[in-house]
């Protein structure tokens, strides 16, 4: 089968104002033909003037969250067909900070993705245990039941990322062990439903710890929190997924 491509996708989580526009621009500039696909995932403040200060460049846009329905009375939230109606093309679902702060289900997860690719968008899948469940021994259980929970029928490479995000590694600055995430990344690659669907790490990812992440076998890119806000955070993660 062919290789899959890489990717390298920022999550500016709930930050952002108008003037870090600039860094966006910056992360453009700087990649004009990378070897592998960028995604930013703003704010949805930020998504629409994003798309317009970006437009001709090799960098994808993505949401952060979507409802599971197309419109109605869901007061400040955001549905995949508004995403994709202000530029975006990605969307992450069932990232930790929505399981734990809004008790997102896993069914509620796979809900999303689907409304994501009716709407014509790529879902970012997040799955990942806490620290509590990984000292129990539990990571492999937790994972295998988010995945086959959190991954509707259908889903296939031109359509899905699934993204392993330890619950516990997200901004400590804290990683697991490249073992540990080869274990999982391997655990997780042979359960599938597509062999082309891209499997990437999210967790502390930096400019530190790159290179060593992406040498490990089944990891295809990185969903980089914190170090995807500023330009020169950014860039060293995407030159050390372009050279892995």
């Amino acid at each position: 089968m062919p290789q899959r491509r890489k990717i390298a996708a920022g999550n500016w989580k709930m930050n952002g104002l108008a003037d870090s526009l600039g860094e966006a621009r910056a992360i453009a500039a700087q990649h004009p033909a990378p070897g592998v696909d960028i995604v930013l995932c703003p704010p949805a403040t930020l998504l629409a003037r994003m798309r317009d200060l970006l437009a001709g460049s090799a960098v994808d846009l993505g949401g952060q969250d979507c409802h599971m329905a197309e419109g109605g009375a869901h007061t400040g939230d955001i549905s995949a067909p508004m995403l994709a109606d202000a530029g975006a093309r990605h969307v992450i679902v069932g990232h930790s900070e929505r399981r734990t702060d809004h008790g997102e289900t896993d069914t509620q997860v796979a809900a999303k993705a689907q409304a994501a690719w009716a709407a014509g968008l790529g879902a970012i899948i997040c799955l990942g245990e806490t620290l509590s469940e990984r000292d129990s021994g539990r990571t492999l259980d937790v994972v295998a039941a988010q995945l086959t929970g959190s991954l509707p029928p259908g889903a296939a490479s031109g359509n899905t990322v699934v993204a392993y995000e330890p619950v516990w590694a997200i901004g400590t600055g804290r990683t697991p062990t490249p073992e540990e995430i080869a274990s999982v990344h391997g655990f997780l690659r042979a359960r599938l439903p597509d062999p082309g669907i891209r499997l990437v790490y999210g967790g502390s990812v930096n400019a530190a710890n790159a290179a060593a992440i992406f040498a490990i076998a089944d990891v295809d890119g990185a969903l980089v929190g914190g170090a995807s806000l500023r330009a020169a955070d950014f860039m060293p993660i995407v030159q050390a997924l372009e050279r892995a």
